[in-house]
């Protein structure tokens, strides 16, 4: 693999090298997208994708985690405008709804069978090996990260070699709901428990222009829970403000961070979610259309960029 040329940092070697340095070194440093976790309302990731490439933003890096890991990787293996306009049909695909498609009765098969998750992976594990294919992380054009909870160590595990598919069901694994995934012997689940929206990480690598896609709670007010799994819903939304808070305080001088709006209106407080929300694929048109147009206003009128 090609030298960078000297001048770069090890974090910024450690993304370019990804891509064999093929090209000069950009002004503005490395561009990250930084896609965030959020079940069902990453829908609006990809209207903000649609903004960014039509406003001719390419990533250098993305970063993902649970929903942002699985919209992510299909940007870093197409990072053109038609890795938004495959997602959208995925997102209304059959496929997608089939994700969390089982019935009650066997949902309590599975829990009773289980004891741990209410689904089987293997509807998400088929989606993405139809999307992705037997790619690892090395055969992507652009070098992509996703961040899991490794049970065993109570860490943050970040995701950068061996199969894409495993990395990006380990990132996605739900508690409750999906199963861990096992790696090399250590027990994975859902990335947003303990690095939501990863900015900090994006950081770390050397970018110095970051998008956010988020999926927009981080704006909605918390509400004291009434129900039980409001109880889980707020102490999750709790700990994920605070990392992003925190990220978002101690950015250096020098990095140009934009979080772009989801153009959602009068969504319910979080907390009062219905516990089904997330099979709720009704309104994925609608969240991808206003994420777009919103994202569109946000780059032309912050950035000047004609979209």
């Amino acid at each position: 693999m090609a030298a960078c040329p000297t001048g770069w940092s090890r974090d910024e070697k450690r993304v370019k090298t990804h891509r064999s340095c093929h090209y000069e070194r950009m002004s503005d440093g490395i561009v990250a997208f930084v896609l965030g976790g959020g079940g069902v309302l990453g829908a609006v990731e990809v209207g903000m994708l649609k903004a960014l490439f039509a406003a001719g933003l390419r990533p250098d890096l993305v970063l993902g985690t649970s929903i942002g890991a699985i919209n992510g990787v299909m940007v870093a293996a197409d990072p053109t405008p038609n890795a938004p306009e495959r997602l959208t049909d995925l997102w209304t695909s059959t496929a997608a709804r089939e994700v969390f498609s089982a019935s009650p009765p066997r949902q309590l098969a599975t829990l009773a069978r289980t004891r741990t998750h209410l689904h089987s992976p293997e509807p998400l594990r088929r989606l993405l090996e139809a999307e992705i294919g037997p790619k690892t992380f090395d055969d992507l054009p652009v070098h992509f990260e996703c961040c899991a909870a490794n049970i065993e160590r109570a860490a943050e595990h970040w995701f950068t070699t061996g199969p894409v598919i495993q990395a990006v069901l380990a990132s996605s694994a739900v508690p409750g709901l999906l199963p861990p995934v096992v790696v090399d012997g250590y027990h994975y689940i859902d990335g947003g428990i303990v690095n939501s929206i990863p900015v900090g990480r994006a950081l770390e690598l050397g970018a110095r222009r970051i998008f956010v896609l988020q999926v927009g709670r981080v704006d909605h007010p918390l509400q004291v829970p009434r129900r039980p799994w409001e109880v889980a819903s707020v102490a999750f939304e709790i700990a994920r403000r605070h990392r992003f808070a925190r990220d978002m305080a101690n950015l250096p001088t020098g990095v140009e961070v934009h979080v772009l709006p989801t153009g959602a209106e009068n969504a319910p407080p979080v907390g009062l979610w219905a516990p089904l929300a997330y099979r709720d694929f009704s309104r994925i048109r609608s969240m991808i259309h206003k994420a777009d147009q919103a994202s569109r206003a946000y780059l032309r009128d912050r950035l000047g960029l004609l979209v």
